[in-house]
């Protein structure tokens, strides 16, 4: 598959976390970055936000002369995003390709009770 963005050439990712409201375009999503978190939307990196529903994201980029707005659905299947906090976590390439894939960002170890044997 043809990509717009090569996603390894990135020099940063950010996942916004929590639900974002994906009825907004390029301009409110850049309006989030800026005013909730304190970032540059004009920099060279990758902004990624999830709705309700977890089978579709939008992400932006500046490409430099103007933004790129991307905007996936899954037909079948549902992105691992983070809800617990609303804060823009700096992910990897790599992670980024993880939850692309539908896999966690965030271990899902807990601790057990040790059972008996008898």
């Amino acid at each position: 598959m043809n990509r717009i963005i090569d996603f390894s050439k990135l020099d940063k990712v950010y996942l916004v976390c929590g639900k974002t409201d994906l009825r907004k375009g390029i301009d409110g999503l850049a309006t989030i970055v800026q005013e909730d978190f304190n970032l540059d939307p004009f920099s060279p990196a990758l902004f990624l936000f999830c709705g309700t529903r977890k089978d579709r994201f939008k992400a932006i980029y500046w490409e430099g002369d103007g933004f790129v707005l991307l905007y996936k659905r899954y037909e079948s299947g549902h992105l691992q995003w983070p809800r617990s906090v609303s804060e823009a976590r700096q992910i990897t390439a790599q992670q980024l390709q993880w939850l692309l894939n539908g896999l966690t960002l965030e271990p899902s170890v807990h601790a057990v009770r040790p059972g008996s044997f008898y």
